[in-house]
């Protein structure tokens, strides 16, 4: 069985074809950040509109290669994300089922990272437990089978990718900051200490907290006027550091809560390698299994998208102009 996924929640734009077969026979991603960059965010009404110049672009490179031959179904991300995106991944894949005589299928976007580790193996061990960490989403998931997923764990206001993004502003680096503050903490000193949001707070226990760590930096900053080169490391280096051990406390504290033995970590902030690094310790310090996707599938892309059609391709049965989107569709309502 073929698959087609198109991924368009954002500002990336994917598409790729899983093969039940031989595994991803196809992936491309087009990133519109250079372009956001000079907004200092995502504009969803540029993010659109390169969506629809992107996937004109990969699907006219499908016919070509003749990849489009035997396709059985398309999926198609249909939520959480922008609308304005969601709705021009859903229209295509719709379109393209319809024009193809096949059937689309809508997938959860959280969904596909947190099945994205087992994009290669396709061997999906449950129950297990996610940490779920990009630029619009902070949590904590139970897996306990294919489509029954309960979040144990949320961040009540920044996701981790975007307090990476508005610290790195408030140190005047431009959007998206993430991996240059990761290069900053480097030749960061440790000669700071900031604070670690509810890191043992009983009552919130799986839940996180970014904003009074981005407060306090705020303070600083302003405390400090002109601050040079060498502080900025010093303070990209204790928020990196503070961050990291928020992560590992609250995924320490879901493994034990679970019992669980598989611990699952997905979504951009995993490009991170510190992060990686440190949530890799858990292995021998729990007993555990510690997973990640391949480096490719670790921002938004078209495979976890396919990988997930496949594995739901004879549970959801969907009529080929029904398109359905959900801006706000959470994992527990799958």
């Amino acid at each position: 069985m073929k698959i087609l996924g198109i991924e368009t929640s954002c500002d990336e734009t994917g598409v790729s074809i899983y093969d039940s077969n031989n595994g991803v026979i196809f992936n491309k991603t087009y990133s519109s950040k250079k372009i956001h960059s000079k907004y200092g965010g995502v504009i969803p009404e540029l993010a659109s509109k390169n969506h629809i110049i992107n996937i004109i672009k990969i699907i006219n490179n499908i016919y070509k290669k003749n990849f489009y031959k035997n396709i059985d179904k398309i999926a198609y991300t249909a939520g959480p994300g922008l609308f304005s995106s969601l709705i021009i991944g859903a229209t295509i894949g719709s379109t393209l089922a319809y024009s193809w005589n096949i059937d689309s299928i809508p997938i959860n976007h959280l969904e596909g990272h947190i099945l994205s580790p087992f994009i290669e193996t396709n061997n999906i061990k449950f129950p297990f437990v996610s940490l779920l960490i990009s630029g619009g989403n902070t949590q904590l998931i139970y897996s306990n089978k294919l489509g029954k997923y309960k979040i144990i764990g949320k961040t009540v206001d920044d996701a981790v990718g975007e307090v990476y993004d508005k610290i790195a502003n408030i140190l005047g680096i431009n959007y998206p900051g993430g991996k240059e503050i990761s290069n900053l903490a480097k030749y960061g000193r440790n000669i700071y200490k900031f604070p670690r949001p509810m890191i043992n707070n009983n009552k919130y226990k799986l839940n996180f907290s970014f904003s009074g760590l981005k407060t306090h930096i705020y303070k600083l900053i302003k405390k400090n006027n002109n601050i040079n080169y060498q502080t900025k490391c010093d303070i990209a280096l204790e928020f990196e550091n503070s961050v990291i051990d928020i992560l590992l406390k609250k995924c320490e504290l879901s493994i034990i809560k679970t019992k669980s033995k598989i611990l699952t970590v997905s979504g951009g902030v995993v490009s991170n390698k510190n992060i990686r690094n440190k949530l890799l310790s858990l292995e021998n310090k729990l007993k555990i299994k510690v997973l990640f996707p391949n480096r490719k599938y670790f921002t938004d892309n078209g495979a976890m998208i396919a990988y997930v059609g496949y594995l739901k391709s004879n549970i959801i049965k969907n009529n080929k102009l029904n398109i359905f989107v959900n801006n706000k569709w959470s994992l527990e309502d799958i």
